[in-house]
């Protein structure tokens, strides 16, 4: 089970540092920020298609645990499903939240960054303790 737990947890704390080179990047103008910004198109499909993105996945991701054949996954095989499918939910999330920061340092266009807040929050509501993932196969 530890072995799980420290995969989960690489999985949360890989993307997220990630996300800070990113933004040290762009903040000391390595790449200049707003390369993108006058797209103003593009800019609202990709505001279109992120926030629609984030609507499904904070929902899926947060309930996923809770359909009927994950459920049974976690009750018969334990430590194995609990890698599969909490790597899956974390992935989700921090994905998602990854792509919407570097989508804002593109376009300096804030709703990503709101977006990316709001994955970075319903990844806190998920932390893979160790409690919780005795819960989660139990």
């Amino acid at each position: 089970m530890e072995q799980v737990i420290k995969k989960l947890w690489t999985v949360i704390i890989t993307p997220i540092m990630f996300s800070v080179v990113v933004s040290v990047i762009f903040e000391t103008n390595i790449i200049p920020a707003g390369v993108f910004a006058h797209k103003t198109l593009a800019a609202f499909i990709f505001t279109i298609v992120m926030e629609l993105a984030t609507l499904l996945i904070v929902p899926l991701a947060l309930y996923l645990f809770n359909f009927k054949s994950v459920k049974k996954q976690l009750k018969e095989q334990k430590e194995k499903a609990l890698d599969k499918w909490g790597t899956i939910r974390l992935m989700m999330l921090t994905d998602a939240m990854f792509l919407n920061l570097l989508l804002y340092y593109c376009f300096m266009n804030v709703a990503f960054a709101y977006l990316a807040i709001i994955l970075l929050i319903s990844v806190l509501l998920i932390l893979p303790t160790k409690k919780r993932c005795y819960n989660e196969i139990n």
